[in-house]
């Protein structure tokens, strides 16, 4: 019996010694991780600061009532000939990333109506949102606005970027509100943001689309190395939906794209994970569209082969200009499409030395597929004619030769 005894004892005690050792080993593991975790984040602050987005430049007599947008169509070369797919982008002037105009106040009602119709349901209070539980991964509020877990951080990074932009560059406009977590005010809309810091995900995106016109596709390189869609505020799409796009990867998301994946898939995918938070660049991508419905067109639904009405005049359809802003987040190194559609009226390029020249020229000569990519036969045949009489005009005018 006292043999037994000795034995499991000597068995406890070998058990303890080999638990304790496992713990130490442990320990050991875990004081490592954390000293490996806590240099990372101090690289990634250090990163951060060393890449920092310079401070723009503030805008002290900005006008909101006659405010306007750069001319996109002569600023980044949106109408160029010969047309085919190109990224045609170039470096972006901290200035110009959030540009506003005259219809700040309707663009913000269009995307707020947007969410609303689309199943997002938001229950408003004085300074926050409560977002309503009952939301499901099939909702229709998620062709507008929507983050997967991975991108919930980018979120509430980019929505910190903009609250610490947006006064510096628009003082009139904009106010930081001193408070726990930081704020701001809109001072157009009233709406008073606090407690930004924490927000993220959705709660962050839903306080974004309150301040600015920008629509967000957010993006995320992911372990296989390729890049793919994470989410994002997108109220004005006009031809697609961001439940469509969310979670695929850049080669998936423009498969009917003419051209892109053959051309344009490689360059594009290496310069979005390349660039860095100090190199922001942009571009800008037209369409010809029959409403000013930003948030989805109705030539977006027509069917193949379909005409728009015979009622609606060349001169009543709309030039629309997306202008594409790309940065990179310095802390969760989400990559950021921000895109502002801007619109104009197809007899508003009556003063618009050979634009509607080169309209006609590309329309004419360009890539069938191309051009049937952007609907064009649902006007083309009455829009020539169009185009025509105002290059005839302009030449009488003395506008071109």
């Amino acid at each position: 019996m006292a043999i037994v005894t000795l034995i499991l004892a000597g068995a406890l005690a070998i058990g303890i010694f080999g638990i304790w050792t496992v713990y130490l080993q442990w320990k050991k593991v875990a004081d490592v991780k954390s000293r490996v975790s806590a240099l990372e984040k101090k690289n990634g602050e250090e990163k951060s600061k060393a890449e920092k987005f310079p401070d723009p430049d503030p805008w002290w007599d900005f006008d909101l009532k006659t405010a306007t947008t750069r001319n996109h169509v002569y600023v980044n070369k949106t109408l160029r000939y010969p047309y085919f797919q190109t990224m045609a982008h170039q470096a972006m002037h901290v200035n110009d990333w959030i540009e506003i105009d005259k219809d700040f106040e309707w663009y913000l009602a269009e995307k707020k109506r947007a969410i609303a119709e689309h199943g997002l349901f938001v229950l408003r209070s004085s300074h926050f949102f409560i977002l309503n539980l009952f939301i499901l991964n099939n909702s229709p509020g998620k062709k507008v606005i929507d983050s997967l877990p991975e991108n919930d951080d980018a979120c509430g990074e980019l929505l910190e970027i903009l609250v610490d932009w947006l006064p510096k560059r628009y003082p009139t406009l904009f106010e930081s509100i001193d408070c726990e977590g930081g704020g701001i005010w809109n001072k157009v809309t009233d709406e008073k943001f606090e407690k930004i810091d924490g927000r993220s995900g959705v709660d962050a995106l839903m306080v974004i689309s309150r301040l600015v016109q920008d629509d967000f596709l957010m993006a995320k390189e992911r372990e296989d190395g390729h890049v793919y869609f994470t989410g994002g505020l997108v109220g004005f799409p006009g031809f697609y939906l961001l439940s469509e796009k969310i979670n695929l990867s850049l080669h998936d998301t423009h498969a009917p794209v003419p051209q892109f994946n053959e051309k344009l898939l490689l360059s594009v995918e290496r310069t979005l994970k390349r660039f860095t938070p100090d190199e922001p660049f942009e571009r800008t991508s037209w369409e010809i569209v029959d409403d000013r419905q930003l948030h989805f067109h109705a030539i977006a639904s027509l069917e193949s082969g379909k005409q728009l009405p015979e009622e609606l005049h060349p001169k009543d359809l709309w030039f629309r200009v997306d202008h594409q802003t790309f940065r990179k987040l310095p802390r969760s190194n989400g990559i950021i499409f921000g895109v502002h559609p801007i619109m104009k009226r197809l007899e508003d390029f009556e003063d618009s030395p050979l634009v509607p020249a080169l309209l006609a020229k590309i329309h004419e000569d360009s890539s069938k597929i191309l051009m049937d990519y952007k609907v064009a036969p649902a006007y083309q045949e009455r829009l020539m004619p169009y185009l025509k009489e105002m290059t005839t005009r302009q030449i009488e005018r003395g506008l071109i030769k």
